[in-house]
């Protein structure tokens, strides 16, 4: 009995021990076929690292502003007795805007006149005499005294009269009024805007470290919420002549053209600064910059023996990115121009991956 029981132990040890054995060598000769075989080429798009010349530039936003814009007020306090303009309207330098009451004024220059007109026949009158010895040198110089100071008296009705009409000190468009006839007003009281819209100034910040940049004369380009597709043209007009303690930031205003008069004071600017030397850079498409937690990088193609064979991987290459222009990218350090970078399909792909380039520059 125990002998039978060994023979079929015996039988069932040999015949499970084939079955593993069977199948560990079936296991290996896999993986040994396995461990001659590539893994599935990635296919990707690439780009070529060009170099090309840049104008530093250095963004910042701004505010324009009139070259000419004042708030018109009263200089004497009175009543508004005649408006002679719309509000929004384009007015020329001394056109006449708003009158107020001067008939009191008008009064005392009738009487002014009268007294310079006395004066000036008591002073003949006096010259006549003394040339016959009838009157004193002192009775003349009172007479011209009086001529002198009559004829004061008018030039400050005069004044007063101007003063009291009210004119537009250079040409530009009004504003909205912002007085009424009949009303009365004083000398801080706001009557309308005038503003100049052509050309107008930015004003605008830059950090210390970009002062060497910013000169008189330096060409800026300007863009607006309101018209984004349109770039308006100018130059760095003047400097501050210290930075902002606070805040390390150097004040520069520029002058821009707005022939078209799109543009109003007190708009909302973005500016863009440009360096006057252009400088070789190495850019690539900004599709080729990729990002993580430890920096930029992009996938660069080499080209390597595996197997016999020749293939293209990509190698993971940390960059220093500058400026983004035209859906280009400056490259400050990290590749050269001529490397081949991949600009799309990076999603796939690992450090040392094999790839296959399809619709780009092979060369």
């Amino acid at each position: 009995m125990k002998k039978r029981l060994a023979i079929v132990i015996v039988a069932l040890a040999i015949l499970f021990g084939g079955i593993f054995g069977w199948k560990a060598y079936v296991g290996h000769m896999m993986a040994k076929a396995m461990s001659h075989r590539h893994a599935p080429a990635t296919t990707v798009s690439t780009a070529k690292a060009k170099k090309a010349k840049w104008h530093a530039r250095t963004f910042s936003v701004g505010t324009l502003s009139a070259v000419q814009g004042i708030n018109l007020m009263a200089q004497i306090a009175g009543d508004v007795t005649h408006i002679y303009f719309h509000s929004g309207e384009y007015v020329h330098a001394g056109q006449k805007l708003i009158q107020i009451n001067d008939t009191t004024q008008r009064a005392q220059l009738a009487h002014d006149l009268a007294q310079l007109q006395l004066a000036r026949v008591n002073l003949a009158r006096t010259k006549k005499l003394i040339a016959h010895h009838a009157a004193s040198q002192a009775q003349l110089d009172t007479d011209k005294a009086t001529v002198k100071s009559d004829q004061a008296a008018v030039a400050s009705d005069r004044a007063t009269l101007d003063k009291l009409n009210i004119r537009a000190p250079f040409t530009g468009h009004l504003g909205v009024r912002k007085v009424s006839l009949g009303e009365y007003v004083s000398p801080s009281t706001p009557l309308v805007d005038l503003q100049s819209w052509n050309p107008l100034y930015v004003n605008f910040t830059i950090p210390q470290s970009e002062i060497t940049k910013a000169k008189v004369g330096t060409p800026v380009k300007v863009t607006v919420n309101a018209f984004p597709d349109e770039v308006f043209k100018g130059k760095v007009h003047a400097l501050g002549s210290a930075v902002d303690q606070s805040t390390r930031q150097l004040n520069v205003q520029a002058v821009i053209k707005n022939p078209k008069k799109q543009l109003r004071p007190g708009m909302f600017a973005r500016v863009n600064l440009i360096g006057s030397q252009p400088a070789q850079v190495t850019i690539v498409p900004v599709t080729a910059l990729a990002y993580n937690t430890y920096g930029d990088y992009v996938y660069v193609i080499h080209t390597k023996k595996e197997h016999g064979k020749t293939v293209k991987v990509a190698v993971q290459q940390k960059v220093t990115a500058g400026q983004q222009r035209n859906e280009m990218v400056q490259i400050k350090s990290g590749i050269k121009p001529g490397d081949i970078v991949v600009t799309a399909g990076q999603v796939k792909l690992h450090n040392g991956a094999t790839v296959k380039i399809k619709n780009s520059d092979k060369s």
